[in-house]
């Protein structure tokens, strides 16, 4: 798949940003462990930069570690959501072709289910020129676990319309001095059946279908989902890939 895309799709979520911010998963606590292995430094007093910051979900997380966290986000609905949740990181309108920060202000640059919607040529550049020397960009992403059955069979009723993310984006980084490292972490949340709909919905591809065959589609999914889950409830698991990009003269 391509890594970058149109930029009205990118900015689709701006219409969901509550539902977005309410519905999608958190990430568990051994990513930010492992982020910390591979960079090979605390995330307590580190300055970072989160690119593609959405609601604020892994803004809030990093925080919670100890970071000192700039949010930057190019959707207006999806800023404006941050802003409620999260009023006192400060918060920036840009996107990451074109980062409007000066050189080396920063230890870390992270994109948690956002990097995808970026030019790799251009971000991944403008990246390690806002690192400070030893920094580190690091890129993230949840992924359904195909692996578990009923994860499968759901793919394959929602095919064509779901779209995955790569567990790592290594080859990406081929043509630059870097190095990197990856990370996969397996972990699961127990959610209702309906906030697993809930969660879908506010993925790119439902969020620009046709309302009504939207609805058809995602009843389709409730129903048979139903079956499987009498009681109501499910866990819903991931695939949380991690890479880790360091330049080549960090020691």
């Amino acid at each position: 798949m391509a890594l970058h895309a149109n930029q009205p799709r990118a900015l689709s979520f701006d219409a969901v940003a509550a539902q977005y911010a309410a519905a999608r998963p958190d990430y568990p606590p051994a990513l930010f462990d492992a982020v910390e292995e591979l960079t090979g430094r605390p995330l307590a007093d580190a300055d970072v930069l989160d690119c593609g910051a959405g609601t604020g979900i892994a803004t809030r997380l990093l925080r919670e570690r100890g970071a000192r966290v700039v949010a930057m986000e190019p959707g207006a609905g999806m800023a404006a959501e941050l802003r409620r949740a999260e009023p006192e990181v400060p918060l920036v309108r840009g996107e990451g072709n074109r980062l409007p920060f000066a050189a080396a202000s920063f230890d870390m640059v992270t994109y948690a289910q956002a990097w995808h919607w970026t030019d790799p040529t251009l971000s991944t550049p403008e990246a390690l020129r806002v690192l400070r020397p030893h920094g580190v960009l690091a890129l993230w992403w949840n992924q359904a676990d195909i692996r578990v059955p009923w994860v499968a069979a759901e793919e394959d009723r929602l095919a064509p319309f779901t779209r995955d993310f790569p567990t790592t984006v290594a080859e990406l980084f081929a043509p630059f001095p870097v190095r990197v490292a990856t990370r996969e972490i397996t972990w699961s949340r127990r959610i209702t059946v309906e906030e697993h709909i809930r969660n879908l919905a506010t993925h790119s591809h439902f969020v620009i279908m046709n309302p009504a065959e939207r609805a058809e589609l995602l009843d389709a999914n409730r129903t048979a989902l139903a079956r499987l889950f009498p009681a109501g409830e499910l866990d819903e698991p991931y695939r949380c890939g991690l890479t880790a990009v360091r330049p080549i003269t960090a020691k």
